[in-house]
C-alpha cells in the first residue's frame, strides 16, 4: 500500500512538472511531430492486422451462436458492429498499443535516463519533464484515436469479408445488420475510451521510464512494470467507463 502511494505521489508530480512554459517553441513542435510519425506510422501495421481479424472471428462465432430460425440473419451484422465498437477495436487494440507504445516510450526514456542524456538536458536549463513527456502524451492523445477509428472501419470490414466468404450472409444483408437499430453514441463512446486509453498508456509508460535507477536490466524491468500497470488501469477505466456512460 505505502509504495502503491509513492508512485501514485511521483505520478502526480511528474504530470504537474510537465506544464512549464516552452523554452523553444519549434524544438518541442519538432518534437511533437517526431512522436506522432513514430507512435502512428510504426504501429499501424499491427493495428492492421488485429482489426481486420478481431472483425472477422466476431463475425464468424456471432453466427455460430445464433443458429435459431427465428432470429434474422441481419442481427449478426448488428451485434458485430456494436461489440467492435463498444469493446473490441477501443479495448483490446489500445491493450496491444500498451505493449507497442508504451514499451517504446518507457525504454526510451530510460535509456536516456541511464546514459545521463537527462541530466545533461537539465543542466542546459530545459525543463525535462516538459520536453520528453509532454511531446509524447500530447502525440499519444492525437494518433492512437486516429489508429482506433482506422480499427473500427477495418473490424467491419474485415467481418463483412468474413460473413461473404464463409457463406454466412450476403454482403447487403450485413450491410442491412450495420444499419439496424443503430446508436450515435456508442461512436461517441468508443472515441472517449481512445483518448482515456491514450493518455494513460502513455503517461504511465512515460513515469516508469523517467524515473529509472540503475543500468540496462531496470530499463527492461521498467518497461515491462508500465505494461502491465498500463494494462491493469486501462481494463478497470474501461469497466468505469461502461458503468458510467451506458
Amino acid at each position: 500500500m505505502a509504495s502503491l502511494l509513492t508512485h501514485t505521489g511521483k505520478y502526480l508530480l511528474t504530470m504537474k512538472a510537465m506544464f512549464h512554459r516552452p523554452e523553444n517553441t519549434k524544438m518541442y513542435w519538432r518534437e511533437f511531430m517526431h512522436q506522432c510519425a513514430e507512435i502512428g506510422i510504426g504501429s499501424l501495421p499491427i493495428v492492421v492486422i488485429i482489426s481486420v481479424f478481431l472483425g472477422a472471428v466476431t463475425t464468424v462465432q456471432t453466427a455460430y451462436q445464433l443458429v435459431s430460425p427465428l432470429l434474422s440473419k441481419t442481427i449478426i451484422g448488428m451485434i458485430a458492429r456494436d461489440t467492435i465498437m463498444l469493446e473490441l477495436s477501443p479495448t483490446v487494440v489500445c491493450i496491444v498499443l500498451a505493449g507497442v507504445v508504451g514499451s517504446k516510450i518507457s525504454s526510451e526514456l530510460g535509456n536516456m535516463r541511464v546514459s545521463e542524456q537527462i541530466d545533461a538536458l537539465k543542466i542546459m536549463g530545459i525543463s525535462t519533464e516538459s520536453y520528453l513527456i509532454l511531446p509524447k502524451i500530447l502525440a499519444s492523445l492525437l494518433v492512437i484515436p486516429m489508429l482506433i477509428s482506422i480499427s473500427l472501419f477495418l473490424a467491419i470490414l474485415g467481418g463483412r469479408i468474413a460473413a461473404s466468404a464463409a457463406n454466412i450472409l450476403s454482403t447487403d444483408m450485413f450491410d442491412a445488420g450495420l444499419k439496424q437499430s443503430f446508436v450515435p453514441f456508442n461512436l461517441t463512446f468508443a472515441l472517449i475510451k481512445a483518448y482515456t486509453f491514450a493518455f494513460i498508456i502513455s503517461s504511465i509508460s512515460a513515469y516508469y521510464g523517467y524515473n529509472v535507477k540503475g543500468g540496462a536490466l531496470e530499463i527492461g524491468r521498467a518497461s515491462t512494470k508500465s505494461v502491465v500497470v498500463s494494462c491493469i488501469i486501462i481494463l478497470m477505466a474501461d469497466y468505469m467507463l461502461a458503468a458510467l456512460l451506458l
